[in-house]
């Protein structure tokens, strides 16, 4: 009896170490949402949008689980560390009671739960006439490769304009485990296949917008001293669904696209160019972008169904 119950406590600690020793193998695609198996339920793959690429990108294994909060508020980089403890506990715990059941085929796993706004995105543009469904979908659909080739490329500061602070930094410290194994994840062949906005709210300081996001990638991680593939396959597709939320100062009206408008740093007053960079190139300050436009605040991976 003594043997039965030491031995669920050292697989816990085996599969801690071995996540905290090597914790960028297996990686893909930016914050780790596709990975070996797939999870979720059926989903349309079609969409009347499509924002192709031809770079290579990619980063994690993930399966369905969250980045960021809706709020835009977060712990910033030590919320990794808490989500692979997370995932050995349900490893572990998905063992055992697979045991239990005398084993079998087993069903998918399933993704993260949908976010259930209070307002619909009829009530947004009531609110902000100058809002734009189309050109909001063509803006997730752009940060989606913008953030693909920032992650490929390990050149994250260039997100930061796109990204809360608290999901830039998490998000950041994964890429930095990357780095540190020497290793780089590609994602080939990338489509965002459609976009469509489900819901709109409002929290004490922010306007919230969600969006189902589908996409299709081929995604691997490789070695950069030897160029081996560590994880992931260079031909098998991987069919996507996220759920987005974006996030930007409540309150905050969408300016005319015909508009010559220009913000302006809050601390030294000079023009701000924030399709480029957060911070002021006169005086050095780091803009909070959400003040201005909507950025990403929280990211969920709904399904994965491979091909």
């Amino acid at each position: 009896m003594k043997k039965k119950r030491i031995r669920p406590f050292l697989l816990a600690c085996l599969l801690l170490a071995v996540l905290l020793v090597v914790p960028a193998t297996g990686l893909a695609d930016a914050g780790g949402f596709a990975g070996d198996s797939d999870y979720g339920g059926g989903s349309d793959w079609g969409g009347s949008s499509d924002w192709g690429s031809g770079s290579d990108w990619g980063s994690s294994s993930g399966d369905g689980f969250v980045i960021g909060n809706s709020d835009g508020s977060g712990t910033g980089s030590g919320g990794g560390l808490i989500f692979w403890i997370i995932v050995v506990v349900i490893i572990y715990f998905a063992i055992r009671a697979k045991g239990k059941k005398g084993g079998g085929n087993g069903a998918v796993n399933p993704g993260a739960s949908r976010t259930v706004l209070p307002m619909t995105i009829a009530q947004l543009k009531e609110m902000d006439p100058n809002f734009s469904e189309e050109a909001m979908k063509e803006k997730i659909g752009n940060l989606y490769i913008r953030m693909q080739n920032c992650w490929q490329n390990k050149k994250w500061e260039e997100m930061r304009t796109g990204m809360t602070d608290a999901l830039f930094n998490q998000m950041g410290s994964q890429l930095a485990a990357l780095i540190r194994n020497k290793q780089t994840n590609y994602v080939e062949r990338i489509a965002v296949l459609g976009v469509d906005l489900t819901g709109f709210g409002q929290d004490e300081k922010n306007d919230i917008i969600t969006a189902l996001v589908r996409t299709r990638i081929v995604d691997y991680t490789v070695s950069d001293e030897t160029g081996a593939v560590v994880s992931g396959s260079k031909t098998a597709e991987k069919f996507l669904t996220y759920e987005w939320t974006l996030v930007r100062t409540k309150g905050t009206k969408t300016v005319k696209a015909d508009a010559n408008e220009t913000a302006h740093c809050p601390n030294c007053g000079a023009p701000l160019d924030l399709n480029h960079t957060a911070k002021c190139e006169y005086c050095g300050a780091i803009i909070t972008a959400a003040e201005y436009d909507w950025v990403i605040s929280a990211i969920k991976g709904i399904s994965q169904r491979t091909s």
